[in-house]
């Protein structure tokens, strides 16, 4: 494992590259693909969907969910823990909101893998494979497809041509989808929570002048070209069949609509918060509630500026000293807002047996603090850290596993990322125990080994 304060620690990468078309940024869809793919799995739980609050840089344990205040205070977080209205369950002080509707998710507190890298834990966390060879800077990409992709690609298209996987401000920049296709990498929105967000799909209608329709075909023909540098195995045949469905996809007034965020309520939009997070919280249930798979918010910052920072939580975090608790004081109250509406939106609409929503990073912090002359934090720690899960069905309420007194490790009940992906993938109605062939005909199993969460069924 390398430390956060090794020289060769960047940090998490800030977003991955991608081309847009329009606030689209779309992968090639083959029409027979999806039509076999459609065939091969049925229409079984095509109803069903995931909401993931991937929290970037791998958010404190200690200063979230698993507080340990008896610990001896080098151990101890910074913050006080509150009841909740689940007796027996306290969380941070900073969660107020969440804390009233506890009954209404579960904790899973002993989560656990051996990877302390960012690209690298995020991939074991995201596909349930330990990377072959690891990279201390965080640049390394997957070489096996993360469950986004994998639901996107035995669903295949939604209703109206709805992306099955799509990224909120923006995909995951570790994993690529590799054997399974080019075509299953995701589809990206831009930022939700920016004033002037607009889908240009909106602007495509059949009322509009050629012209107009010639500058978007023109759009996608370059993505065309994009695609085939980014994939030389692609058929040509095949990104020409993509062209002509995702010009249907985004000239489609249904999936049109699912991205139109300015349709919700005022009122409800300031609840969730005008900032990224809360308006990727908003966009994500409109999404779901469509029929999108698996709608990945990367859970990065909620706003840009000097003040906000990702969940890396070391010392000297973006370069700035006394990081820790300043920068958490100002980012957790946004998370407890986005959050807490987005669980509660869904059960008033009464989603919460189709949604399933996962608040997960790709490790949890050093259980001792860190401090030196330029402030306080918490190293890279991957051995023990918590997940809320909310909805999906699943028995709500608990605490699942528990760590040691100080948070080192799980002391009961230990749960690794496969087998919290294998929750996930029951929830999507996927068998986990199938395989892809890889590019020499090898089959792959979509995860290793793991068992879903008995405690959640």
């Amino acid at each position: 494992m390398i430390p956060s304060n090794s020289p060769f620690c960047r940090g998490p990468v800030s977003r991955r590259e991608f081309l847009q078309v329009g606030t689209l940024a779309l992968g090639g869809i083959c029409l027979a693909d999806v039509l076999a793919a459609r065939a091969a799995q049925g229409e079984n739980n095509r109803d069903t969907s995931v909401i993931m609050l991937y929290t970037h840089g791998g958010a404190s344990q200690l200063e979230t969910y698993d507080l340990k205040p008896q610990a001896p205070v080098e151990y101890r977080s910074i913050y006080k823990p509150i009841a909740t209205n689940v007796p027996g369950m306290e969380i941070c002080e900073k969660f107020p909101l969440q804390a009233k509707l506890a009954d209404k998710f579960s904790l899973i507190r002993s989560l656990h893998h051996d990877v302390g890298i960012h690209s690298d834990g995020g991939i074991v966390v995201l596909t349930g494979k330990r990377p072959t060879v690891l990279d201390p800077t965080s640049q390394s990409k997957s070489e096996h497809p993360d469950f986004g992709m994998i639901a996107g690609s035995l669903r295949g298209l939604g209703d109206g041509g709805l992306p099955n996987y799509i990224g909120v401000p923006s995909m995951p920049y570790m994993t690529r989808p590799n054997y399974i296709g080019v075509e299953f990498a995701g589809y990206q929105v831009n930022d939700p929570g920016n004033e002037d967000y607009a889908p240009p799909s909106l602007k495509i209608s059949a009322d509009r002048n050629p012209e107009q329709m010639i500058d978007r075909r023109k759009l996608l023909a370059q993505f065309d070209r994009f695609q085939r540098e980014i994939d030389n195995r692609q058929n040509m045949e095949r990104v020409d069949k993509f062209r002509d469905i995702a010009f249907e996809m985004m000239t489609n007034p249904a999936t049109r609509e699912a991205f139109d965020i300015n349709q919700e309520p005022a009122e409800l939009r300031d609840k969730y918060g005008r900032n990224t997070w809360g308006q990727s919280c908003l966009m994500a249930r409109r999404l779901a509630e469509a029929g999108t798979a698996v709608v990945n918010i990367y859970f990065n910052t909620p706003k840009t500026g000097d003040e906000f920072t990702n969940w890396d939580d070391h010392i000297m975090n973006a370069g700035r000293p006394g990081h820790f608790g300043k920068f958490m004081d100002i980012r957790l109250p946004y998370m407890d807002q986005a959050l807490s509406t987005l669980i509660e939106d869904i059960h008033e609409r009464s989603l919460d047996k189709k949604i399933l929503v996962v608040v997960v990073g790709e490790f949890g912090r050093t259980p001792r603090l860190s401090k030196n002359a330029n402030g306080v934090g918490r190293d890279h720690w991957p051995q023990a850290y918590t997940a809320l899960v909310s909805g999906g069905n699943f028995k709500m309420g608990q605490v699942i596993g528990a760590t040691n007194s100080k948070a080192e490790f799980p002391a009961h009940r230990p749960y690794t990322p496969q087998d919290f992906l294998a929750t996930i993938y029951r929830h999507l109605g996927i068998d986990s125990y199938q395989a892809f062939n890889d590019y020499s005909g090898r089959p792959i199993p979509i995860l290793p080994f793991g068992e879903p969460i008995a405690e959640l069924i």
